[in-house]
Formats: C-alpha cells, sequence, structure tokens
C-alpha cells in the first residue's frame, strides 16, 4: 500500500480490439492515483472464455503503453497481489462461492439455457424486465447433492433481498436508491468453474486492496450486487466512481458500428498519444478558452474528482484534430517530429511489408506510392464513381460489403491465412465466387481495382483500420444504389 492508501485500477476484457473508452477510464485512474500519490493496477478480467485471446491481451497492453500510461502491477510486471490475470485465479474463486453456500447467501441453479429463454420471452410479453425468478431457490439440500452426482450441469447464483432498497453514494452522481426487487439473481461461478465478472470483479477488487472503484456509468446498475456481495463477506466496500460514457455528437453511445472506437486506428492514422490523451483529459477538468493544450503532468494538476460532470462526454473528432494538429505543430521539434512520422510509418510493420509486397509488382520507384500508398493514408476519399467499373451490379457489391463486415469481426487472430480463409467461406456461404467477393474489397481497402494483393493489404493495415474502410465503401455503395 501507498502511504494515501489510495489504489486504483483498470480491467479490461481481451475479448477485442482495445476501445478508446478503455482508454479512457484508464487514464482517469492513472489521474486520480497520481492526484493522490496512489497506485495504478491494471488487471486482465478473461472470465469470458470463448472470446478472450492472447492476441487482444497483446493488444490492450500496447495500446494502453502507447497512451503513455504506466502501472505498478500488472500481468507484464507482476506484483504483490497476482496474479492479475483472472484466468490464472480461477482456483481462488471456489472456496469464496462455497462460503456464499455454506452461509445461506447463494444457492445452486439447475435451470437449462432453453428454460432461461421461455422465462425471459414470457417476462417479455408480460410488460416485465427479464430476470430470474427463483425457481431453484428453495431447492432441499438432498435434491441438490442427488441432481449434481446424477451430473446435472450447474451454475451458483446470488440471493438477493425480497424488500427495501440498495442506497448508497456514488463518488459521481451522488445518493444513489435502487430497489432490490428490481436487482437480478445474479449468477457467480459459470457451469464451466469460470466465476461471472460480478464474483471475480469483487473478489479481486478485495485482495489487490482497491480503495476506489471508477468505470463507466453503465456499470452503476450493478453496484447493487456488487455491495451486497461485500456485505455477504463482511468486508469494507470501495468508493465507487461512474463516469460518463463517451457519446457522438448526437447523443448515442460510441460504438463501433457507427464510428472508429479502437486505439489502434487512432495510432494507425497518426494521431499522437500525447494528443489523445490530452483529448480525453479534458473531460475530467475545468480550463478556459485557450488553455486547451496539456501535457499528461499539467492534466495531473489541474484533475478535480470532485468536480465532475454527469452531463456524456461527447467524442468530438474535429477537436481531436485541431488538439492532434497542434500537437504535431507545437509541441514537437523538428527531430521529434521526424522520429514520430519514421516510427508510425514502421508500426506494425507497415511499410516495410508495404515494400516487401511492391518490390516486384513496379518497374521504378516512382510508381511505389500510387501502388503502396494506401497503406499509409488516414482517408482514401471512396467516392460511389469508384466502383462503377467493377462488373458486379451496384446491389451486389453492398451485398458483399455488408456482410463481409460483420463476418470478419469473427476472426479471433488476424493474420493473411484467417481473412484469406474466412474471405473464402463467406464466398461459398454467399454462393459466389472469390473473385466477385474481393473485386469491391480491393477498392475498398486500397481505393484502386490496381492494388497490392488483398489479403496481404487487410492484414497489414489492421482490423480497426479495415473496419472503418468497409464502413465508408458501404455507404458510398449506397449513394451508387440509391441514385438509380
Amino acid at each position: 500500500m501507498t502511504a494515501s492508501g489510495v489504489r486504483v485500477r483498470i480491467a479490461p476484457s481481451p475479448t477485442g480490439e482495445p476501445h478508446v473508452g478503455t482508454a479512457y477510464i484508464a487514464l482517469f485512474n492513472y489521474l486520480f492515483a497520481k492526484k493522490h500519490g496512489g497506485e495504478f493496477i491494471l488487471r486482465i478480467e478473461d472470465t469470458d472464455a470463448t472470446r478472450s485471446t492472447p492476441e487482444f491481451e497483446t493488444k490492450v497492453l500496447d495500446a494502453l503503453r502507447w497512451c503513455g500510461l504506466e502501472w505498478k502491477e500488472g500481468p507484464d510486471i507482476g506484483g504483490p497481489y497476482g496474479p492479475y490475470r483472472q484466468s490464472d485465479r480461477k482456483d481462488m474463486y471456489q472456496p469464496y462461492a462455497q462460503e456464499l453456500l455454506d452461509k445461506g447467501h447463494a444457492f445452486r441453479c439447475f435451470c437449462t439455457p432453453e428454460r432461461l429463454e421461455q422465462m425471459r420471452e414470457s417476462q417479455r410479453a408480460a410488460g416485465k424486465p427479464p430476470k430470474y425468478d427463483g425457481l431453484c431457490l428453495t431447492l432441499k439440500a438432498e435434491e441438490v447433492t442427488s441432481r449434481m452426482a446424477a451430473g446435472e450441469t450447474t451454475v451458483i447464483r446470488m440471493k438477493i433481498p425480497t424488500e427495501g432498497s440498495c442506497d448508497f453514494t456514488d463518488g459521481v452522481y451522488g445518493d444513489v436508491s435502487i430497489p432490490w426487487d428490481s436487482v437480478d439473481m445474479q449468477v457467480l461461478i459459470k457451469a464451466d468453474g469460470m466465476p461471472t465478472y460480478h464474483m471475480a470483479n469483487v473478489i479481486d477488487d478485495h485482495l489487490m486492496k482497491i480503495t476506489h472503484v471508477a468505470r463507466g456509468e453503465e456499470w452503476l446498475a450493478s453496484v447493487p450486487k456488487h455491495i451486497l456481495l461485500y456485505r455477504y463477506f463482511g468486508w469494507d466496500q470501495p468508493v465507487f466512481m461512474h463516469l460518463s460514457l463517451m457519446r457522438n455528437a448526437d447523443k448515442s453511445k460510441l460504438s463501433k458500428r457507427k464510428n472508429p472506437t479502437s486505439i489502434s486506428y487512432y495510432s494507425a492514422l497518426g494521431y499522437i498519444p500525447e494528443a489523445l490523451m490530452n483529448f480525453l483529459g479534458l473531460f475530467f477538468i475545468q480550463i478556459s478558452e485557450g488553455e486547451e493544450l496539456l501535457t499528461m503532468e499539467e492534466l495531473s494538476e489541474k484533475f478535480d474528482p470532485e468536480n465532475l460532470s454527469k452531463a456524456g462526454a461527447i467524442f468530438d473528432i474535429q477537436k481531436l484534430d485541431w488538439l492532434n494538429g497542434r500537437w504535431i505543430r507545437e509541441k514537437l521539434s523538428e527531430e521529434d517530429f521526424r522520429d514520430r512520422v519514421l516510427n508510425w510509418a514502421m508500426e506494425n510493420d507497415r511499410l516495410m511489408a508495404g515494400m516487401r509486397l511492391s518490390q516486384t509488382r513496379i518497374s521504378k520507384l516512382g510508381e511505389l506510392p500510387d501502388l503502396a500508398g494506401f497503406l499509409l493514408k488516414s482517408d482514401l476519399g471512396l467516392q460511389p464513381s469508384d466502383f462503377a467499373k467493377i462488373k458486379s451490379p451496384p446491389e451486389e457489391i453492398l451485398e458483399i460489403l455488408n456482410t463481409v463486415q460483420p463476418d470478419l469481426e469473427k476472426i479471433l487472430e488476424w493474420n493473411v491465412e484467417t481473412i484469406e480463409a474466412e474471405l473464402r467461406a463467406i464466398a461459398d456461404r454467399m454462393g459466389k465466387k472469390l473473385k466477385v467477393v474481393v473485386a469491391p474489397l480491393f477498392v475498398a481497402v486500397s481505393g484502386s481495382s490496381r492494388s497490392l494483393p488483398l489479403f496481404d493489404s487487410m492484414a497489414i493495415l489492421g482490423r480497426s483500420v479495415v473496419r472503418q474502410r468497409l464502413k465508408l465503401a458501404s455507404q458510398a455503395v449506397a449513394a451508387l444504389v440509391g441514385s438509380k
């Protein structure tokens, strides 16, 4: 523990490209720790075994390092309260689950997924919020034992009070009251023995001596479950702070379906980390006009966790562009700028891989920018006319683009082989030849029908950039369809 006693953490799940929202929450915790002379900890919450991958974990660590955030303890550097990866802590949770069962605060549930879905459908039809109906709550110990002995699948759920409300004070929202009858009997231990987020989160925070839990406002409704677990175990609970979600200008939630949200996307396009952190940090401080350009140290000095806004943090890309431009012009020396450009071009082997693919496809070096320049462009400036030369009709092109986008999200490991395999599978499912499917993708990804090999290009650009380019291509082709 530090002299101040303050310990905060960021606990991302490695289930996809690291979201800019993760950087937003991480920055708040980082600045909070610096403000109080405390410690900032990184924990990987990989209880979702089907979606968590080592590749995504590496991306999380790399993205947070790129942002300039440093943690005192974590899965990569260890620490006194490890392991810092939940899958490595799996055996720690079972005794706590058994303690809750022994004390009568939890129960075993044998309901099948089919039965639970029927229950939820009936509740929705009746206009009620779906939640567990308590069918297994009153099972006798003898029946539980015999059903387990027979090999029936079981989960462990927590008991919830039937009357009153959970009252607590949030560091942002102030006094909050949530009726207990609106709280679900949360699954704590899944059928595979892994804890759910709620169970592991509380136990890990306690064992790691976390004093303040700062996270997105979407978790506010889960606080009663967490407070109840602290009470069941007889532990002191941390201070909760729920930060407003980042939103688009129209107040809709920031999501990858609408806009680029991956940290890797902003890195690939040439945003510099100091500018992104500067932009995100402005949500946590009060400044006058003209004081916007701030380093991490200056953000820390002005950081005021007692004066946070409950209004949504608007992710204004134009303001980010403006700040990024100012950082490049005003904060980087000529030598710094040169180094940043070279490092950015070399990121993920982008420039070298592009040159390797280009060498056998050009007759003079001056052809290189036209052939491989798309690897370094932030915007291809796609127009409907760019797709006019493709033999497929616009409606078919749009169908291909709209099918490929979500299907590529299913790829766990993003590389040439997996991309090719998925695109071939998509072609088979659509009943089309591969060349018909890839023709519009060449234009969408490179801006040209003559370019570097498609699968290699997609691997070099990365999932987040490809996702955005396909989305913009769909918009361009939709305009072509609409004009007919």
